[in-house]
């Protein structure tokens, strides 16, 4: 069975982080989806668990992350060329979330990033495969 990877984050508004991953083509698991927590379903190894505040708060002492002023993580996704990059980034943007940073490109690597409407900080990365092979894994 392959590895799967459950990110849990805490969310303000649940219905809003909804309509914001699901603008950017991704999924909402319904079965693991009620008023407290959804799950986006990234792959099929990967989701994310947007947890209400008040029900993150049930599965940790510490303080949860003010996002407007830290970074708790840097949360990335990759794409399957350049093109998808710009595509997701641009919904994102235009989507509600904010820019989260420079356009990165560094040899066979391309990416961009953007904040979520809670502040998370989310990059989405290319890798030419072909290129790194040729410039020695670099």
């Amino acid at each position: 069975m392959a590895r799967m990877i459950f990110v849990n984050l805490p969310v303000k508004d649940l219905e809003v982080s909804k309509k914001f991953f699901t603008e950017l083509g991704f999924g909402i698991n319904p079965d693991f989806t009620d008023e407290n927590a959804a799950c986006v379903v990234f792959s099929d190894t990967i989701y994310a668990m947007l947890l209400t505040e008040p029900f993150f708060k049930r599965f940790t002492s510490k303080q949860i992350a003010d996002t407007g002023s830290t970074t708790e993580a840097l949360l990335c996704l990759s794409a399957d060329s350049r093109a998808e990059v710009d595509q997701l980034c641009d919904k994102a943007l235009a989507s509600g979330g904010a820019p989260a940073g420079d356009t990165m490109e560094e040899g066979p690597m391309y990416s961009r990033s953007f904040q979520d409407p809670d502040g998370h900080h989310w990059e989405v990365m290319y890798m030419d495969m072909e290129a790194m092979g040729a410039a020695g894994g670099r």
